[in-house]
């Protein structure tokens, strides 16, 4: 009796943990989720940063990301063919995540962040690689004490819920066909470039078709906006692309650690009126330049690779 006893609340403790850590994973899962999906568009960028060179076709792999880590919460939470499907899969794309990051921090260092919860938490690749495993071992020791037997009708649940998965990211953030840039097609002056023979750009930007991007050292939308036009350097070394920079010297080092734009060309502007004059109201201040008239401005979101190669071919 004392056996049965002691065997009946060994099976009650691992439950209770195994649905524990269950719902802690579904938790994670679902937090990753949706901190990227309300803020899409850097997440976006991440696949033009692997090669796709058209902004539509990046967001729809994004949205099918995204989904899929709904999937995966979802299937954990609804207990939907956890040991045969489920854990599996988990252990395989977290392992698949791993290795992106270990990559990541081979080529660009432990820094910036890696974007696991997007702008909601952050998280360098060494703290989300280190997360990566806990919750693998989460899985195994699940797959242990947490393995749960299928139950009737779970293939149709399992089909429902997948679909509401992807279904739904596109419901909440509608993909955004018609982001083309404003045309404007007026004159600015980059004379004021060149005024200070000790401090002026290398290149010559007031000829020829430049993308040219004014931004604050200490605006948090610029690291973004100069984190975006790194990648799509990177993917495209054809397009010309400038940075004029405003602010202290003293917060260069913390704008480029985060933007990881080391590789762009930039002058650190010092006449504060004349770089708004150029740049505008508001920064970043993203323009299509051709000989020295602002043919479209953009917002960073707006920097469709295969259209920038459009108009540099025109």
């Amino acid at each position: 009796m004392a056996q049965t006893n002691s065997n009946n609340a060994i099976f009650y403790i691992k439950r209770i943990t195994g649905l524990l850590l269950l719902l802690a994973m579904a938790a994670v899962f679902f937090i990753s989720a949706i901190s990227k999906l309300t803020d899409i568009e850097p997440f976006q960028w991440t696949f033009v940063g692997f090669g796709i060179g058209n902004m539509l076709w990046a967001s729809v792999l994004a949205h099918l990301f995204i989904g899929f880590e709904l999937l995966i919460g979802i299937f954990l939470l609804a207990h939907i063919y956890l040991k045969e499907v489920t854990y599996p899969v988990t252990i395989g794309f977290l392992a698949i995540l791993t290795i992106y990051l270990v990559v990541l921090i081979i080529q660009q260092g432990n820094t910036g962040n890696c974007g696991c919860f997007g702008n909601w938490i952050y998280m360098n690749p060494l703290q989300a690689i280190w997360k990566n495993l806990a919750m693998i071992a989460a899985c195994f020791v699940l797959m242990r004490i947490y393995p749960v037997k299928p139950y009737k009708g779970q293939e149709w649940i399992a089909a429902v819920l997948g679909m509401a998965a992807i279904v739904t990211t596109f419901i909440i953030s509608p993909l955004n066909i018609s982001n083309t840039p404003t045309v404007v097609n007026r004159p600015i002056n980059l004379n004021l470039l060149y005024e200070d023979a000790a401090n002026k750009p290398a290149a010559e930007l007031r000829t020829g078709k430049h993308i040219i991007a004014y931004m604050s050292l200490t605006c948090p939308h610029c690291r973004k906006a100069a984190y975006l036009l790194h990648v799509l350097k990177k993917q495209n070394p054809e397009i010309p692309v400038y940075l004029v920079l405003s602010g202290h010297p003293d917060n260069k080092e913390a704008f480029f650690k985060e933007s990881h734009a080391e590789d762009l060309p930039f002058l650190l502007y010092k006449d504060i009126a004349a770089f708004q004059e150029m740049a505008g109201d508001s920064v970043p201040a993203i323009y299509w330049v051709n000989n020295g008239t602002i043919e479209k401005e953009s917002t960073y979101l707006q920097l469709d690779p295969s259209d920038i190669k459009d108009w540099l071919r025109l």
